[in-house]
Order: C-alpha cells, then sequence, then structure tokens
C-alpha cells in the first residue's frame, strides 16, 4: 500500500463512526475542548478523548496546546484528500447513471411507439357498420 492510501484508510476508517463525525460538524465551527466536547455527546471524558485520538491519526483535527487546556481544531487538507478520491468515482457514476438514462429512454420511447403501432392497426381493422347488422 502507498503512503496516500494509508491515509485514505485512515481518514475513511474515523470518518466511519457517527461520534466522529458529529465531532466534526462541531469543529467545523471552532475549536473546541475535550470539556465542550463531553457536554455535547453522551460520552465520558475518556471515550470522547479515544475519538479524538483517532481524529488526530487520521490528520482530521490538530491538538495545540493552551496551559492546560489542549483544543481540537479541524484540519481540512486530508478531508480534500478523501474528497478528491470520492470524486473520482462520483464522476465514474454520473456517467453511468446518464448512460442508464439514455438506454431507459430509448426503451421506453420503443415501447410507446410499438403501442401507437397497435392501436393504429386496431383502428384500420374492419369492423361492422350499424348498416351492416343484421336482425334476426
Amino acid at each position: 500500500m502507498t503512503d496516500t492510501s494509508d491515509s485514505l484508510s485512515q481518514i475513511f476508517s474515523a470518518l466511519a463512526d457517527p461520534t466522529r463525525r458529529g465531532m466534526l460538524a462541531m469543529l467545523a465551527e471552532g475549536e473546541k475542548t475535550v470539556t465542550e466536547l463531553v457536554e455535547s455527546f453522551d460520552l465520558s471524558q475518556p471515550a470522547i478523548s479515544k475519538h479524538l485520538k483517532v481524529l488526530e491519526q487520521s490528520g482530521l483535527i490538530e491538538r495545540t496546546r493552551e496551559a492546560q487546556w489542549r483544543p481540537a481544531r479541524l484540519q481540512a487538507a486530508p478531508l480534500k484528500e478523501a474528497f478528491s478520491w470520492v470524486e473520482q468515482y462520483r464522476q465514474y457514476w454520473e456517467q453511468s447513471f446518464d448512460r442508464l438514462g439514455d438506454y431507459l429512454r430509448s426503451v421506453q420511447t420503443e415501447d410507446v411507439l410499438e403501442r401507437k403501432e397497435e392501436a393504429d392497426k386496431s383502428k384500420k381493422q374492419p369492423g361492422m357498420k350499424p348498416s351492416e347488422w343484421k336482425m334476426f
């Protein structure tokens, strides 16, 4: 595996947890301390610290030291790396969906034309006019 794959694996592993995604959303608003994060989540301080460690190891956050506090701050570069990787596949899927849409439209058009032809044929088939009805 290359370094990029390893870092992407760490990023996606960190993002896989909903609590960590919630923490990142909060950190997108600005720096937060462990205490502030504990207040926002129904988790203990050690559990929050473990989540922060995973986020820090993946590079998604940076922790600084200010006196006795260690506030966490969001780092955008790893998110950009993950977005770039996902973007390649988004383009592939969009192209695939476009081709599927084209195919479905062509099938639908063919179906409409076939139904119209059948309707036209049934109109052209000779039927009996009321004047041709015979009474018994």
